[in-house]
């Protein structure tokens, strides 16, 4: 799986699996090693991602770790396991998000690829399921690849002598903790107490017997007790109380603080520890029936006796100690009393039910809820008309009453009913309380019906409620009152609800009552019953077909996909789309409207929101010339005006235009010197003066700030002096107006070095005169005339190939053909001064990238939730495209086709309805097709329907 960015950033690689054979032997090797091993596996596990989820290709996921150490070297990383995911193109923007993503991968490995990565990588043996797969990897059992039962079980027993250890060293809460814990040390051990043993025997002290000294006597000679304690003991080693109980706990038992003499190994703070003296505890016997008979048989007695006696009645106050109903079946009961104050409340709190508690409140759990809603509603014929409807649920109501509805198989013919009423004289801005309070109970049931249809289990049970249907076509078909808005808004979106779940053939009364909406003014009515009209059957089987729409009705579509309203645009469009399926329709469409003017607009309308892109591809990228240490010679101008120039100034000029500065490259300090010499070397004999070869370098640095000298030294070569940081120009450059010369390409095998000719010239004119004359041989007469006769000639000019064999032509005919290779001085001159923002120098040595700028045209587009790589039209150009494809294949079996082929017999012309209404748009479509990739397919196949024949 994988998308691509749009415009954000670089794109981003999408983690996709790449099924290729050896993925497929792979996971076949994975699958018999888990099933043989007893462990679960599954192939292509899940990850969220910020782009979706993706399964995850388990060969990309082992080579990467492989590549990278292992499972136990990547796990002591930190962090490691989220960059992993990265590389492999799963992505998150936030930490958490991360975090998640990094732990289920890690666990994934773990889990269905690291028993299989320590048999195939290390060829040992992995270790049980039950201390491998069957543990968490955030378990601490030590690294896969060393882990065994013996490791495990080794940490199973430390795991449970951990926490007594743990507690016993836990220090307590009061103890201070060391201020050094925030920098790693470990935390001091708290100071030693000393139990308090706190003295609950009598303040004078008891007399002893003969008998009792003796045995205390015996008892501490034979159990080693010493009675004396030491000086940092809280008793005193005199206290006869302190001897007393220390005798008293010897005669009991052993003592819970006996240490054994010269013990190396006991604790010393067992010596401070005085034990409690035992409290006495007094005990009573219990009576139980086994124990005591008799004690139980008198209160058996005594019982049996108390429920003999009478209670007295009490009066019973009505509604104490009874909670009554809940809230629902209060709502439901009170709906059904008729009593108004009780319906008040009972709607009240409906609406209040259905808005908040929508998501869970159902007709199919409150029997009735559903009938006493639809009854209510029906009320509103009433305040309008002399007529009270009733729902009949016999299945057999009386024909001759116009206010009985069938309730089991709907009122075929409620719409005539309504047309045969007596409406009312009502004034719509101005009611009695009595209607105002009514009407409101009214809307209210209405609108608890609406809220709770919202919900997809509300709107598939009253569906099968006919009962409903009627009542829709009663409001929509109420008169024009500004009151009844609301109302019919309501009934509107119960209706789009419910027609999904619909099939409604041509007659049905609710889609002719639809059908009439998209004849009103109001925007919000023609968008719901365009919606409403569109869904029929959307959840069936079965197809729309929306047969026998008024041409009135087409007209007024074909008119509001001229306004510029997407909303209701894309609603006009989905209807059409729902329309044009059908071939019928389709005729009836060529008959109501003027098609050759409405295809043109669905045309204009595949570039609705288009956006236009550009993109810039590099077909060759940036390249660098290499660096030589041949310095080209002045051209004969330059020579000239440098030569009358005083020194340093002259050192100056001649390094600007023969040498620019690049840091990757250099020169040797003899070659540039020679160079110079080459150039101004006559001069000497004159008398003029000639810098010295230190000053000439040392003038290298002032011109070129990054220039340096420096002495290098290769292995197994001779040092040598270079001036790093400079390199030779290809052209010279006029060092006051910045402008490089142009060289003259003409062939002369008689070079060696370039096989060409080694002039330079900084205008246009001066190259053509030195061509004529140095290369041509001709000499212009007076007034710079040339007279045109016959030469054999070729062009000799670098890589041209117009002249390659000496022929006869005119000299007029070879000098115009010469000029294209001659710059023009005054283009050249335009073109600099039309930059107004100064660039910076060019660099002569790097020949620029060639690139190719592409652009095209972007409308919406949605990704697909299989591959997320893959962008698909959507919105208004899709829905405009299918409706054309559906005119395109339909048009051609309409009665209307043969009827055009007939006339067109009679005319000598051909080709339909498909030709007349698509051969003017054809360029557009091919436009489309070539510049818009996600629709390239829908048109594609639309052309294919238009040019068959």
């Amino acid at each position: 799986m994988g998308t691509r960015s749009s415009g954000k950033k670089d794109e981003l690689h999408i983690h996709e699996i790449e099924r290729t054979p050896e993925y497929e032997d792979f996971i076949q090797k994975l699958s018999a090693f888990h099933e043989k091993r007893g462990t679960a596996f599954e192939p292509e596990p899940r990850l969220p991602t910020m782009h979706g989820h993706v399964h995850v290709d388990l060969l990309q996921l082992y080579r990467a770790v492989i590549d990278k150490g292992g499972y136990d070297e990547i796990s002591k990383i930190q962090k490691a396991w989220g960059q992993l995911a990265n590389e492999l193109g799963m992505h998150f923007d936030d930490n958490k998000g991360m975090g998640q993503l990094s732990f289920q991968l890690k666990q994934d490995f773990y889990r269905y690829l690291a028993a299989y990565w320590l048999q195939d990588q290390h060829g040992i043996d992995p270790p049980p399921k039950e201390i491998l797969e069957q543990v968490s990897c955030a378990s601490k059992y030590g690294p896969v690849l060393t882990r065994s039962l013996e490791t495990f079980k080794h940490h199973a027993r430390s795991s449970e002598e951990t926490p007594t250890k743990e507690k016993e060293e836990r220090p307590a809460e009061s103890t201070p903790l060391s201020t050094n814990r925030a920098s790693g040390r470990l935390r001091e051990a708290p100071a030693q107490r000393v139990p308090f043993q706190p003295e609950t025997g009598p303040t004078r002290p008891p007399r002893q017997s003969s008998s009792s000294s003796s045995t205390s006597a015996s008892v501490q000679q034979n159990h080693g007790v010493n009675v004396s304690h030491s000086q940092g003991s809280h008793h005193s080693s005199t206290n006869p109380l302190h001897i007393v109980q220390q005798q008293q706990a010897a005669l009991r038992a052993a003592s819970a603080h006996y240490v054994p003499p010269q013990s190396e190994t006991a604790s010393r703070l067992s010596e401070a520890f005085e034990p409690r003296m035992p409290i006495t505890v007094p005990l009573r016997p219990v009576a139980t029936p086994s124990t005591n008979p008799a004690e139980f048989a008198r209160r058996n007695q005594h019982l049996q006796r108390l429920r003999d006696i009478p209670l007295l009645a009490k009066a019973q106050i009505p509604g104490v100690g009874f909670d009554g109903p809940n809230i629902y079946t209060r709502c439901l009961q009170a709906l059904r009393s008729e009593i108004p104050a009780e319906q008040a409340f009972a709607l009240n709190h409906l609406v209040k039910i259905s808005f908040e508690r929508g998501d869970k409140y159902k007709f199919e759990s409150f029997q009735g809820l559903a009938e006493g809603l639809i009854d209510k509603g029906l009320e509103i014929g009433s305040l309008f008309y002399n007529i009270k409807w009733e729902v009949d649920y016999s299945g057999n109501p009386d024909a001759t009453d116009l206010g009985a509805l069938d309730g089991l198989n709907g009122t075929d013919d409620i719409l005539d009913r309504i047309e045969r009423l007596t409406p009312k004289v009502v004034m719509d801005h101005l009611q009695t309380a009595e209607f105002s309070d009514q009407f409101l109970r009214i809307t209210e049931a209405i609108l608890t019906v609406r809220n709770m249809v919202m919900l997809i289990e509300n709107a598939s049970y009253m569906s099968e409620v006919f009962p409903l249907r009627d009542l829709l076509c009663i409001i929509l078909n109420l008169p024009n009152f500004e009151m009844l808005v609301e109302v019919k808004h309501f009934a509107l979106d119960i209706a789009e609800q419910l027609t999904p779940f619909l099939k409604l053939e041509s007659d049905s009364p609710l889609y002719r009552t639809l059908l009439n909406q998209l004849d009103s003014t109001d925007r919000g009515v023609i968008l719901t019953a365009l919606r409403a009209i569109s869904r029929i059957s959307m959840n069936s089987d079965e197809a729309n077909r929306l047969q026998e729409v008024p041409p009135m009705v087409l007209k007024n579509i074909m008119n509001w996909l001229l306004l510029n309203d997407e909303e209701l645009m894309d609603a006009c469009l989905d209807f059409l789309y729902q329309y044009t399926a059908m071939v019928a329709n389709v005729d009836s469409l060529l008959r109501a409207v003027d098609m050759e003017r409405v295809v043109p607009h669905l045309v204009r309308l595949l570039a609705h929101g288009a956006k236009r892109v550009r993109e810039d591809r590099v077909l060759e990228p940036e390249q660098k010339l290499p660096s030589s240490e041949d310095v080209i010679p002045l051209p004969i101008d330059l020579q000239e005006k440098l030569s009358n120039t005083d020194e340093p100034q002259r050192c100056f000029q001649w390094l600007q235009s023969l040498f620019e500065e690049d840091a990757e490259s250099h020169i040797t300090q003899i070659a540039i010197w020679q160079a110079y010499q080459a150039s101004f070397g006559a001069l000497a004999g004159s008398g003029r003066h000639m810098l010295s070869a230190a000053d000439f370098i040392r003038n290298v640095s002032h011109v070129f700030v990054n220039a340096r000298a420096q002495i290098i030294r290769g292995p197994g070569e001779v040092q040598r002096f270079i001036i790093e940081g400079i390199r030779a120009r290809p052209a010279p450059m006029d060092p006051d107006r910045k402008e490089e010369y142009l060289p003259c390409k003409w062939v002369l095998p008689s070079n060696p070095v370039t096989g060409r000719c080694s002039s330079f010239f900084l205008q246009g004119e001066q190259m053509w005169h030195h061509i004529l004359k140095s290369h041509l041989g001709i000499v212009p007469g007076e007034g710079g005339k040339i007279e045109d006769k016959e030469v054999n000639w070729v062009c000799g000019w670098e890589g041209c190939s117009k002249y390659p064999k000496q022929a006869p032509k005119k000299l007029s005919e070879l000098t115009r053909h010469i000029k294209i290779h001659v710059p023009s001085s005054h283009k050249r001159t335009l073109s600099e001064s039309s930059e107004s923002v100064p660039k910076r120098p060019r660099k002569t040595f790097i020949i620029p990238a060639k690139t190719m700028s592409l652009t095209w045209e972007q409308t919406v587009t949605t990704r697909d939730e299989r591959n997320p790589k893959i962008e698909q039209a959507a919105g208004i150009p899709l829905s405009a495209v299918l409706v054309l494809r559906n005119i395109a294949r339909n048009v051609v079996k309409t009665d209307a086709e043969d009827e055009l082929l007939r006339e067109q017999e009679s005319s000598n012309e051909s080709g339909g309805w498909n030709e007349r209404l698509f051969r003017p748009v054809l360029p557009r479509l091919f436009e489309v097709m070539t510049e818009n990739k996600a629709m390239a397919s829908y048109i594609t196949s639309l052309l294919q329907l238009v040019q068959n024949d």
